[in-house]
């Protein structure tokens, strides 16, 4: 189905930051989505993601508070409940040396 034509719902999203502040964890709410139609885009500020089911299309747009690793992300869906680990990037990534005259 052409997605223009479908209806656009957000899904129910929760997140939160594990007890030790080392990653961030979002739930996302996909009820009747099968895996393999589940499209998800992640950037160190924020994701994306689409989700068709029948005449729907679950679409949302997600900013982190913090800059997180996005390649290290893994995900898990089981039950229409998406599941997404992404830890934090580490705060002097990219740091450099300064030198003192």
């Amino acid at each position: 189905m052409d997605e223009r034509k479908m209806r656009r719902i957000a899904p129910e999203v929760c997140s939160y930051v594990d007890d030790e502040h080392q990653s961030l964890s979002v739930e996302v709410t996909l009820p009747g989505v099968e895996k393999a139609d589940i499209e998800a885009k992640i950037r160190e500020d924020g994701m994306t993601l689409q989700a068709p089911r029948g005449e729907i299309l679950y679409s949302t747009t997600l900013t982190f508070c913090c800059p997180v690793s996005a390649e290290e992300a893994a995900a898990t869906y089981e039950n229409g409940l998406l599941k997404i680990e992404i830890p934090f990037k580490d705060p002097m990534e990219g740091a450099v040396n300064l030198s003192i005259d």
